[in-house]
């Protein structure tokens, strides 16, 4: 039963749950914010929701640049290079982001008697960013299902879920990761070197799944 809607950013790890639970989801979400890597990630979102013929939805939300700062936002020369750590992501974390767009994702809910949200947080992201801890998805749970009609749930499957476990279902599913966009630089490929390519080079490593991603040489 088509009973939820998935945050879709296009990325590895809510593109892998858009195969896995395809038979529960809706609609599709997705959000433009502004983002280095928006224009790219949001192109892989559309294309999987055509092969699945899931109704995709893309908001513009420009008011997150004009006032908000972090490195997503302020070109690719800003993103930071090395490991996908606190201290060296920081600069990229969207002063509560995922809490904006949920909201957002909740009233979209209701309206269409859509009984969950799902997101696709994951255990790589706790240390970093504030609003993909396990505390902040048990709060916005309840202030989603105290705000709805409906009672709309947050469900998140990943919360303790490596990316490297993630890679792991998206392989037995046959879900063919070169579409799909994870470097915060948004180049013509993944640069490599940044943050996230260097998180998404070691999930595949860690899983023990061909990289089939295009890197910067």
């Amino acid at each position: 039963m088509k009973d939820s809607l998935l945050v879709l950013s296009g990325g590895l790890d809510s593109t892998t749950m858009l195969y896995e639970y395809q038979d529960r989801i809706a609609i599709a979400l997705s959000f433009n914010y502004g983002a280095n890597h928006n224009e790219k990630e949001l192109a892989f979102a559309k294309w999987h929701c055509e092969q699945l013929h899931i109704k995709h939805i893309i908001i513009a939300l420009p008011f997150f640049k004009q006032y908000f700062s972090s490195s997503l936002l302020s070109g690719a020369e800003s993103i930071p290079e090395g490991n996908y750590d606190e201290q060296n992501m920081q600069s990229t974390v969207v002063p509560f982001r995922n809490g904006i767009m949920l909201a957002i994702a909740a009233g979209l809910a209701e309206n269409n008697s859509l009984q969950n949200i799902m997101l696709a947080n994951h255990a790589g992201d706790h240390a970093i960013y504030p609003d993909c801890r396990p505390e902040f998805v048990s709060a916005m749970d309840e202030a989603v299902q105290a705000g709805t009609y409906n009672g709309v749930r947050l469900i998140t499957p990943y919360t303790n879920l490596t990316k490297a476990q993630i890679v792991e279902h998206g392989a037995k599913l046959g879900l063919d990761y070169s579409k799909t966009w994870s470097c915060y630089k948004g180049g013509l490929v993944h640069c490599g070197k940044c943050g996230t390519c260097r998180e998404r080079q070691e999930a595949f490593t860690l899983a023990g799944v061909e990289d089939n991603t295009i890197y910067e040489k």
